[in-house]
């Protein structure tokens, strides 16, 4: 919901403005469709009312110094308050930075600032669809940033720029990445997925060797440090697709599809490439299960307990994702406990602490 409001409700003011004298007051109801992120509400000024700047042509009659006495007092004209508020559904949240204050005033600059709008315009417009050599200067340069909650521009905070300088050489390596408007998206799709495949590459090698190092058995360090490391990227997508989604199943989606393909294809491909290689040479391809059946088994189990959970929000909530903050923190330490649940008995197994299946 829309509306509009006065800057200080029930008083008179010149820099207070005034509903059906200054502008139309505006309360309506506004949809956003899934993926918009904004939309234009018109609101209507009544133009006598616009201060008007100085130097303007006065009307005959007109008293010099009353000019630059009204000059003076018109330096701020009067001011309107723009609150978004009341989102629907009740799962939905709305920024603390839901009040925009709008000042009524004729600077007289009518030109220049349409120079300003469009040098503006132009900006965000390269920065939607950036070139190749613009990610390079995006990556390197450290500017204000436009909120896409808010659609205001924010100032760089202490944090990030602390993270930009730490970051920098992550963000001039994926600049490397074609733009999505080349190809129709199919190259930027393939040196991404490529880049990803090699840094995985490269997480799951140091992932390894420092479990090595710390002395961890090798099914520990696979399901804590290399299982963490490889399904960071994952964790992103699925947090992307959790915001930009107006459902909950491109997120969830995205998990179960990409264990599939990490125990279809992940472990199916290399399977059948060794059988091959042993049939050829006339041995048989065995691979000892060691802790897999007990590990599958407890993965099984909290598996069945976190699809129990979702059901259950779906049937109350309405929803896998989101509903109040209590509701929500409380399903993701459960979540997050079954993974240490998970974690916890695997490496007992592991160090034949208790006993398997």
């Amino acid at each position: 919901m829309v509306r509009t409001e006065p800057l200080l409700a029930g008083i008179v003011d010149a820099q207070n403005a005034i509903e059906f004298e200054d502008y139309l007051p505006k309360h309506e109801k506004v949809e956003f469709n899934a993926g918009e992120s904004e939309k234009i509400v018109p609101i209507y000024l009544v133009n006598e009312r616009v201060p008007q700047a100085p130097g303007t042509k006065k009307d005959f009659g007109e008293d010099e110094n009353e000019e630059n006495l009204d000059t003076e007092d018109d330096d701020h004209g009067p001011k309107f308050k723009v609150v978004l508020e009341k989102p629907e559904p009740d799962m939905v949240k709305i920024s603390k930075k839901n009040t925009c204050i709008v000042e009524l005033k004729n600077t007289g600059k009518g030109e220049e600032t349409t120079k300003e709008h469009t040098k503006m315009i132009n900006y965000f417009v390269k920065q939607k669809n950036p070139s190749w050599s613009s990610q390079f200067k995006s990556a390197c340069m450290l500017c204000p940033q436009v909120d896409e909650d808010d659609l205001i521009v924010e100032d760089v905070s202490l944090m990030e720029a602390m993270m930009h300088f730490a970051t920098i050489g992550w963000k001039i390596l994926f600049a490397f990445i074609p733009p999505v408007n080349i190809g129709g998206g199919v190259p930027a799709f393939a040196v991404a997925l490529t880049f990803i495949g090699l840094i995985t590459a490269i997480v799951a090698e140091v992932a390894t060797v420092l479990g090595c190092t710390l002395g961890l058995e090798e099914a520990v360090t696979a399901i804590t440090l290399v299982a963490v490391g490889t399904s960071l990227p994952d964790t992103f997508a699925s947090v992307t697709a959790a915001k930009n989604s107006e459902f909950a199943d491109s997120a969830i989606g995205n998990v179960t599809g990409s264990n599939s393909v990490n125990v279809f294809v992940g472990l199916g491909l290399p399977w059948i490439i060794s059988s091959l290689y042993q049939s050829n040479r006339g041995e048989k391809f065995i691979t000892p299960p060691g802790n897999l059946a007990f590990s599958v088994m407890l993965f099984l189990i909290t598996s069945m307990v976190c699809f129990f959970i979702l059901g259950l929000r779906r049937a109350t909530l309405g929803g896998e994702l989101g509903g109040p903050a209590g509701v929500k923190y409380l399903s993701s330490f459960i979540l997050f406990l079954l993974w240490v649940i998970y974690v916890f008995f695997s490496s007992l197994r592991a160090y034949n602490i208790i006993d398997g299946i």
